[in-house]
Protein backbone atom coordinates (compact mmCIF):
# COMPACT_ATOMS: atom_id res chain seq x y z
CA UNK A 1 0.00 0.00 0.00
CA UNK A 2 1.27 3.47 -0.83
CA UNK A 3 2.08 5.58 2.21
CA UNK A 4 1.66 9.34 2.47
CA UNK A 5 5.42 9.75 2.26
CA UNK A 6 5.37 7.97 -1.12
CA UNK A 7 3.09 10.68 -2.50
CA UNK A 8 5.57 13.49 -2.01
CA UNK A 9 8.67 14.34 -3.95
CA UNK A 10 12.10 14.49 -2.43
CA UNK A 11 11.50 18.10 -1.34
CA UNK A 12 8.17 17.24 0.30
CA UNK A 13 6.03 18.60 -2.54
CA UNK A 14 2.88 16.47 -3.03
CA UNK A 15 2.63 14.51 -6.27
CA UNK A 16 -0.14 13.01 -8.37
CA UNK A 17 0.18 9.39 -7.34
CA UNK A 18 -1.74 6.44 -5.93
CA UNK A 19 -4.08 7.43 -3.13
CA UNK A 20 -4.65 10.89 -4.59
CA UNK A 21 -7.79 12.21 -6.27
CA UNK A 22 -8.31 15.56 -7.97
CA UNK A 23 -11.60 17.12 -6.88
CA UNK A 24 -12.91 20.04 -8.93
CA UNK A 25 -15.44 22.47 -7.48
CA UNK A 26 -18.26 23.89 -9.62
CA UNK A 27 -16.34 24.26 -12.87
CA UNK A 28 -19.65 24.55 -14.69
CA UNK A 29 -20.71 26.81 -17.53
CA UNK A 30 -23.32 28.35 -15.24
CA UNK A 31 -20.68 29.25 -12.65
CA UNK A 32 -17.49 30.17 -14.53
CA UNK A 33 -18.50 29.78 -18.16
CA UNK A 34 -20.67 31.46 -20.75
CA UNK A 35 -23.86 30.82 -18.72
CA UNK A 36 -22.49 32.33 -15.49
CA UNK A 37 -24.74 34.34 -13.18
CA UNK A 38 -21.90 35.69 -11.03
CA UNK A 39 -19.93 37.36 -13.80
CA UNK A 40 -17.40 38.81 -11.35
CA UNK A 41 -16.30 35.31 -10.37
CA UNK A 42 -16.25 34.16 -13.98
CA UNK A 43 -14.12 37.15 -14.96
CA UNK A 44 -11.69 36.60 -12.07
CA UNK A 45 -11.23 32.96 -13.12
CA UNK A 46 -10.59 34.01 -16.70
CA UNK A 47 -8.18 36.78 -15.81
CA UNK A 48 -6.18 34.61 -13.42
CA UNK A 49 -5.97 31.70 -15.86
CA UNK A 50 -7.65 29.48 -13.27
CA UNK A 51 -9.58 27.39 -15.78
CA UNK A 52 -6.50 26.67 -17.89
CA UNK A 53 -4.60 25.66 -14.75
CA UNK A 54 -7.43 23.32 -13.76
CA UNK A 55 -7.34 21.87 -17.27
CA UNK A 56 -3.62 21.12 -17.03
CA UNK A 57 -4.11 19.56 -13.61
CA UNK A 58 -6.89 17.17 -14.61
CA UNK A 59 -5.10 16.25 -17.84
CA UNK A 60 -2.02 15.26 -15.86
CA UNK A 61 -4.14 13.32 -13.39
CA UNK A 62 -5.83 11.33 -16.16
CA UNK A 63 -2.48 10.57 -17.78
CA UNK A 64 -1.23 9.08 -14.50
CA UNK A 65 -4.39 7.16 -13.69
CA UNK A 66 -5.32 9.49 -10.82
CA UNK A 67 -9.11 9.81 -10.42
CA UNK A 68 -10.82 13.11 -11.20
CA UNK A 69 -14.11 13.86 -9.45
CA UNK A 70 -16.18 16.87 -10.51
CA UNK A 71 -18.42 18.38 -7.82
CA UNK A 72 -21.43 19.83 -9.59
CA UNK A 73 -24.29 21.90 -8.21
CA UNK A 74 -27.63 21.73 -9.98
CA UNK A 75 -31.19 22.75 -9.16
CA UNK A 76 -34.61 21.67 -10.30
CA UNK A 77 -36.62 24.30 -12.13
CA UNK A 78 -39.20 24.25 -9.32
CA UNK A 79 -36.38 24.47 -6.73
CA UNK A 80 -37.66 21.40 -4.86
CA UNK A 81 -34.86 19.91 -2.79
CA UNK A 82 -32.98 23.23 -2.72
CA UNK A 83 -33.44 25.35 0.38
CA UNK A 84 -32.73 29.01 -0.34
CA UNK A 85 -31.58 29.74 3.19
CA UNK A 86 -28.56 31.95 2.51
CA UNK A 87 -28.16 35.40 0.95
CA UNK A 88 -26.03 33.83 -1.79
CA UNK A 89 -28.52 31.18 -2.87
CA UNK A 90 -31.42 33.61 -2.69
CA UNK A 91 -29.56 36.04 -4.94
CA UNK A 92 -28.66 33.29 -7.42
CA UNK A 93 -32.25 32.04 -7.48
CA UNK A 94 -33.40 35.33 -9.00
CA UNK A 95 -32.04 33.94 -12.27
CA UNK A 96 -34.73 31.43 -13.38
CA UNK A 97 -32.14 29.55 -15.43
CA UNK A 98 -29.64 29.22 -12.59
CA UNK A 99 -27.78 25.85 -12.86
CA UNK A 100 -30.88 23.91 -13.91
CA UNK A 101 -30.51 20.14 -14.14
CA UNK A 102 -30.20 19.05 -17.75
CA UNK A 103 -29.38 22.54 -19.02
CA UNK A 104 -26.13 23.81 -20.60
CA UNK A 105 -25.44 25.68 -17.34
CA UNK A 106 -24.47 22.46 -15.54
CA UNK A 107 -22.10 21.27 -18.26
CA UNK A 108 -18.41 21.34 -17.40
CA UNK A 109 -16.29 24.06 -19.00
CA UNK A 110 -14.31 23.20 -22.13
CA UNK A 111 -10.97 23.86 -20.44
CA UNK A 112 -11.33 20.54 -18.60
CA UNK A 113 -11.00 18.60 -21.83
CA UNK A 114 -12.59 15.18 -22.30
CA UNK A 115 -14.40 14.46 -19.03
CA UNK A 116 -16.17 11.29 -20.20
CA UNK A 117 -14.04 9.03 -18.01
CA UNK A 118 -14.19 11.26 -14.93
CA UNK A 119 -16.53 10.85 -11.97
CA UNK A 120 -19.19 13.31 -10.83
CA UNK A 121 -20.74 14.11 -7.48
CA UNK A 122 -23.93 16.15 -7.76
CA UNK A 123 -25.57 18.22 -5.05
CA UNK A 124 -28.93 19.99 -5.06
CA UNK A 125 -28.62 21.94 -1.84
CA UNK A 126 -26.01 23.67 0.25
CA UNK A 127 -22.73 25.41 -0.39
CA UNK A 128 -20.11 22.69 0.04
CA UNK A 129 -19.60 19.36 -1.74
CA UNK A 130 -19.35 16.76 1.05
CA UNK A 131 -22.50 17.42 3.07
CA UNK A 132 -25.48 15.38 1.87
CA UNK A 133 -23.71 13.96 -1.20
CA UNK A 134 -21.91 10.76 -2.19
CA UNK A 135 -18.51 12.47 -2.44
CA UNK A 136 -16.96 10.92 0.67
CA UNK A 137 -18.19 7.44 -0.28
CA UNK A 138 -16.89 7.83 -3.83
CA UNK A 139 -13.44 8.95 -2.66
CA UNK A 140 -13.17 6.15 -0.11
CA UNK A 141 -14.20 3.59 -2.73
CA UNK A 142 -11.23 4.81 -4.79
CA UNK A 143 -8.82 4.40 -1.87
CA UNK A 144 -8.28 8.16 -1.68
CA UNK A 145 -6.29 9.56 1.20
CA UNK A 146 -5.19 12.85 -0.41
CA UNK A 147 -7.57 15.33 -2.03
CA UNK A 148 -6.21 17.87 -4.51
CA UNK A 149 -8.81 20.65 -4.58
CA UNK A 150 -9.31 23.06 -7.46
CA UNK A 151 -12.04 25.30 -8.84
CA UNK A 152 -14.23 28.00 -7.33
CA UNK A 153 -14.53 29.77 -5.12
CA UNK A 154 -12.16 30.52 -2.29
CA UNK A 155 -14.91 32.64 -0.76
CA UNK A 156 -17.17 29.67 0.03
CA UNK A 157 -17.10 26.45 -2.00
CA UNK A 158 -13.40 25.59 -2.14
CA UNK A 159 -12.94 26.73 1.46
CA UNK A 160 -15.77 24.43 2.56
CA UNK A 161 -14.41 21.56 0.47
CA UNK A 162 -11.01 21.80 2.14
CA UNK A 163 -12.32 22.15 5.69
CA UNK A 164 -14.71 19.22 5.28
CA UNK A 165 -12.04 17.05 3.67
CA UNK A 166 -9.67 17.75 6.55
CA UNK A 167 -12.41 16.99 9.09
CA UNK A 168 -13.06 13.66 7.35
CA UNK A 169 -9.40 12.68 7.63
CA UNK A 170 -8.11 13.41 4.15
CA UNK A 171 -4.84 15.15 3.48
CA UNK A 172 -5.64 18.27 1.46
CA UNK A 173 -3.54 19.89 -1.26
CA UNK A 174 -4.44 23.16 -2.99
CA UNK A 175 -2.63 24.37 -6.12
CA UNK A 176 -2.94 28.14 -5.71
CA UNK A 177 -3.13 28.85 -9.45
CA UNK A 178 -6.10 26.48 -9.87
CA UNK A 179 -8.39 28.28 -7.40
CA UNK A 180 -9.73 31.82 -7.24
CA UNK A 181 -11.92 34.06 -5.13
CA UNK A 182 -13.65 37.42 -5.47
CA UNK A 183 -11.99 39.83 -5.29
CA UNK A 184 -8.95 37.88 -6.43
CA UNK A 185 -6.68 39.41 -3.81
CA UNK A 186 -9.14 38.37 -1.10
CA UNK A 187 -8.80 34.83 -2.40
CA UNK A 188 -5.04 35.15 -2.02
CA UNK A 189 -5.60 36.16 1.63
CA UNK A 190 -7.79 33.09 2.22
CA UNK A 191 -5.01 30.88 0.87
CA UNK A 192 -2.34 32.53 2.99
CA UNK A 193 -4.26 33.02 6.23
CA UNK A 194 -6.78 30.19 6.36
CA UNK A 195 -6.17 27.33 3.95
CA UNK A 196 -2.44 27.23 4.63
CA UNK A 197 -3.37 25.98 8.10
CA UNK A 198 -5.33 22.98 6.81
CA UNK A 199 -3.82 22.23 3.40
CA UNK A 200 -0.52 22.05 1.57
CA UNK A 201 -0.39 25.03 -0.78
CA UNK A 202 1.48 24.34 -4.01
CA UNK A 203 1.10 24.95 -7.76
CA UNK A 204 -0.09 22.96 -10.75
CA UNK A 205 3.43 22.95 -12.19
CA UNK A 206 4.84 21.47 -8.97
CA UNK A 207 2.20 18.74 -8.91
CA UNK A 208 2.68 17.89 -12.57
CA UNK A 209 6.46 17.86 -12.25
CA UNK A 210 6.42 15.62 -9.18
Amino acid sequence: MTTSDDRTGGDGVPTLAEGTAVVTMELERGVVGDEATLTQLRDAARERGTLEACGRLVAAARERGVPVVHCIAQWREDRRGTVLNTPLTRALARNPGQILAGSPAVELVDELGDTAGDLRSVRHHGLTPFTGTDLDAVLRSLGTTTVVACGVSLNVGVLGLCLSAADLGYRVVVPSDAVVGVPADYGDDVLANTLAMVATITSVDALVAG
